[in-house]
């Protein structure tokens, strides 16, 4: 007889079944697949996480679309709209209608011709605020936090100082010495005191992040301190600093709008909301859409900034497991 030879048999359980389970689990614990999937996740940035972690945070995506249409409408709808906000029209001291959609003063200004332009100004004033701010704050933060010592006793103590200061009644002194001065000017002076608390911010993250074990291996390898400062530190900071930039507009408004409200920053014939609110408290009761629509476009640009500031916060903050609604 011919012998006949039996084939081992495959353990077909193993073959598909604890092979495809195994596969299952790997995918439900979110293990890479392939070095492709591999390198995919590897890849993701912080930057990715957090814009991820924005998106997800409405209220956030709610401030960010209002901020930018009150932006953009406050910019590019002058260009094309048929009042100019210094122009005098033959209506004085109407309500809103067609032709003038916020009303006219009781010169015969079109309202809403001027507070595109004040929007615009308040607008570029805490722009150059923010900037000046930030640059002078995360700088002597950094020199002091980096260096400690005789440089971080002096600096603090002069940041120190200017705290001390009341903030109004600087603002008040300086102001008045600029008198008619333009929006840049008035953006130096609120510039020269927002910088101190954010200087205080970036100290203390300094006094962490220098501790930590790649900035050690830079000074090791004989890296530079403006290199480690500017290409390690400020980067790992960025997060407290970009939060607090954004609520650095908010507050220059605030400051600008308060000082034109007291007759002491932007002068005419150039506007702002603050001196069109100034403007209109007398005739509130009367002709009420001369005070309720600058202050609604103040109240507007805040609440859309803190917002923002709000979503940044929690997006940058590594901590942050869950993202609020």
């Amino acid at each position: 007889m011919a012998e006949v030879r039996q084939e081992p048999q495959r353990d077909v359980g193993a073959t598909y079944g604890v092979a495809a389970t195994d596969a299952a689990a790997e995918r439900a614990v979110g293990a890479p697949e392939s070095p492709e999937n591999e390198r995919e996740v590897g890849a993701r940035s912080q930057l990715q996480l957090a814009a991820r972690r924005f998106i997800r945070h409405r209220m956030a995506l709610i401030g960010l679309a209002i901020f930018l249409l009150l932006t953009i409408g406050a910019f590019v709808i002058p260009l094309f709209w048929k009042w100019s906000y210094s122009a005098i029209t033959p209506q004085y001291a109407t309500g809103p209608s067609a032709s003038h959609p916020f009303g006219t003063d009781t010169i015969g200004h079109d309202l809403f011709a001027q507070v595109l332009t004040a929007t615009q100004t308040s607008l570029k004033t805490a722009f150059i605020v923010t900037v000046i701010a930030t640059i002078v704050g995360t700088v002597i933060g950094a020199v002091a936090g980096y260096y400690g010592k005789l440089a971080d006793a002096a600096l603090m103590r002069f940041t120190d100082l200017v705290l001390t200061v009341p903030l109004l009644a600087v603002l008040l002194v300086l102001a008045n010495t600029l008198s008619n001065a333009n929006y840049f000017w008035i953006a130096i002076v609120v510039a020269s005191v927002l910088w101190t608390y954010l200087a205080r911010l970036v100290r203390g993250t300094f006094l962490s992040l220098r501790e930590h074990d790649y900035v050690i291996a830079a000074r090791a390898i004989g890296a530079r301190d403006r290199r480690i400062i500017f290409r390690h530190m400020i980067p790992n900071a960025a997060g407290p600093i970009v939060v607090n930039a954004t609520l650095t507009v908010a507050n220059a408004i605030l400051i600008e709008s308060a000082l034109s409200f007291l007759g002491l920053g932007i002068q005419p014939p150039e506007v702002s909301l603050g001196s069109l609110i100034n403007s209109g408290q007398g005739a509130a009761t009367t002709e009420w859409w001369l005070f309720a629509f600058p202050s609604a476009v103040l109240v507007l640009i805040i609440l859309a900034v803190n917002f923002v500031g709000d979503g940044l916060r929690d997006a940058l903050d590594p901590r942050q497991r869950r993202v609020r609604a």
